[in-house]
């Protein structure tokens, strides 16, 4: 009874300040996460539910709206929700990650305030705690365009979401229980799309009309090759940047990354074959989803399309082709180019080295020679509440080590309004997946080999996406510039579930010393406190 009466006092005072201030539109969600079971590969297991569906509920929004996501844990163990892509402009508080939030408890309330400010795109919501990831709890993030903002093709006659990705047939405690006892994750089951194996789930068009798939891989381990039996794929958006309308037979997705294509339903009246494989594994797994056409006069036939398998410099190549779409708009009327990137001098070489180690015995994976281990307080509120001992600034480099790995709770320092160039350098034998919490970053260069200054003379400063994650391929690196324009603490992490999970990522405190609300929205009044943040307060006392 008293969680209800906080989420309406919040709910209503939400509802009083947009009347009053004439605010953008609010969206309110009510979720209820719960076990449930699920059969996705054909054996019986313990799913995460939301409103008893998996995939949870699709997110469906336009640019800076308000979103009101009331969330209770109706499971036995703590609970986060986190937004993979959305920026919490000035607002950490709403990430969702253990470094800025407390756990929701087993069988309380948190309400997320939220915008999706100054953003369009495709997105996912996620599970960011214990592994939760492999037993579901994820959903569909989609960010329109404002009505008076000019979207640079007709509007499709569909807009459909595929989340595929790598899953096991054990369920996340048992996942779990490998990683902690040093081992890495076997092998993967199989594969999923919208949370069914193959032709489970079926998306039904009308010939001679264009939809939108917006593909997103939400998998644990493994990249993805996405393609359509017959069809081509027009590529028009990634992670909020209108793209170079190149055509595309398949495109390759890794961990956590998220494409949008217009597919026209142009082939003889009949169902085809929607797949997805694994990418650079030497046992493909592959699962599918039917095109139906409205009119079709038979199901689908023969095997399903192969697709690319081991080849990296495919991949590289294709990865390079992807540009921006210059005179597009993106989430405002001015051209997406207006912004040159390329122009601005960087104030800061980061360089962030990878590495699978043992550290007393265990399988661990590090950042620069650390390996995150979780601290008993949100990062967030030690920081906000003064809290000493429970991290340090500097407590990880700013270029690789090449020493040992050992356990530390890594903070990188950053200033506010910097413009920093970020160096992955991948010297492993497995591609890599980076994404970076509240920033997205203009993908400048990859390339094999050792990156050195002399890198930079390839470098792509005109045209170049920005995106939130991006890949590494072996024996390789990736370069970014990326504006510190967002006040907070920011998670900077490995997509790949089981290494992020085993120590691969760190916090970069982006700080201003202005303290102002016009840099950083204050500590929400409904904010959780755990650990060592209890017993303070929100707000001063009287």
């Amino acid at each position: 009874m008293g969680e209800n009466r906080s989420f309406c006092s919040v709910i209503l005072v939400v509802l009083l300040v947009a009347c009053a201030s004439g605010e953008d539109p609010y969206r309110f969600y009510n979720w209820n996460v719960t076990y449930g079971d699920i059969y996705p590969l054909g054996v019986k297991q313990q799913g995460i539910l939301i409103n008893g569906q998996f995939p949870g509920p699709q997110i469906d929004s336009v640019t800076n709206d308000n979103l009101i996501i009331s969330v209770f844990n109706s499971l036995d163990e703590p609970f986060l929700l986190s937004w993979n892509g959305v920026q919490q402009r000035r607002n950490s508080w709403q990430d969702g990650v253990y470094g800025t939030n407390c756990p929701i408890p087993p069988g309380q309330n948190f309400t997320y305030v939220l915008q999706v400010k100054d953003q369009i795109g495709s997105y996912f919501y996620y599970p960011s705690l214990a592994l939760h990831k492999a037993a579901g709890g994820y959903g569909g993030f989609k960010i329109a365009s404002r009505s008076v903002i000019p979207v640079p093709f007709p509007p499709p006659s569909g807009d459909f979401t595929i989340l595929a990705g790598d899953w096991y047939k054990k369920n996340h405690t048992d996942l779990r229980a490998i990683l902690d006892g040093g081992s890495d994750l076997p092998f993967p089951d199989g594969l999923l799309i919208n949370g069914r194996s193959s032709n489970g789930y079926t998306f039904t068009v009308d010939q001679g009309k264009t939809y939108r798939f917006r593909i997103s891989n939400v998998g644990l381990t493994t990249s993805i090759n996405f393609r359509i039996q017959g069809h081509k794929m027009l590529l028009v958006e990634v992670e909020g940047t209108h793209t170079l309308q190149n055509t595309y037979n398949s495109l390759d997705i890794h961990l956590g990354q998220s494409y949008s294509v217009l597919v026209t339903a142009d082939q003889p009246g009949q169902d085809y074959y929607i797949v997805v494989s694994t990418r650079f594994t030497s046992q493909v797994l592959t699962a599918t989803s039917i095109l139906h056409y409205s009119n079709s006069a038979g199901s689908v036939s023969g095997p399903p399309p192969g697709g690319p398998t081991t080849q990296i410099d495919w991949s590289l190549e294709q990865a390079r082709s992807i540009r921006r779409n210059l005179t597009a708009s993106g989430p405002r009327p001015n051209p997406q180019g207006s912004y040159h990137y390329g122009m601005i001098n960087t104030t800061r070489t980061i360089r962030l080295a990878n590495s699978a180690q043992a550290i007393n015995g265990k399988q661990r994976y590090a950042v620069n020679s650390v390996s995150f281990i979780p601290p008993d307080t949100p990062l967030k509120l030690a920081d906000f509440f003064k809290i000493s001992g429970v991290f340090s600034l500097g407590s990880i480099s700013d270029s690789p080590t090449g020493g040992g790995a050992y356990l530390q709770t890594s903070v990188m320092a950053a200033d506010f309004r910097g413009y920093v160039e970020i160096v992955f350098e991948n010297s492993e034998d497995t591609v890599q997946s980076w994404h970076i919490n509240g920033h997205s970053f203009f993908a400048v260069g990859m390339d094999g080999g050792q990156w050195t200054p002399a890198s930079r003379l390839r470098y792509d400063l005109r045209d170049t996406i920005s995106r939130y994650t991006v890949q590494v391929y072996p024996k390789s690196w990736t370069a970014v510039y990326m504006p510190l324009d967002n006040v907070g603490m920011w998670n900077v992490r490995s997509e790949n579930w089981a290494r992020q999970y085993l120590g691969q990522q760190f916090y970069l405190r982006v700080y201003s010393p202005a303290n102002s609300w016009r840099d950083e929205n204050p500590i929400p009044k409904n904010a959780l406190l755990c650990g060592r943040a209890l017993g303070h307060s929100t707000r001063p006392r009287k």
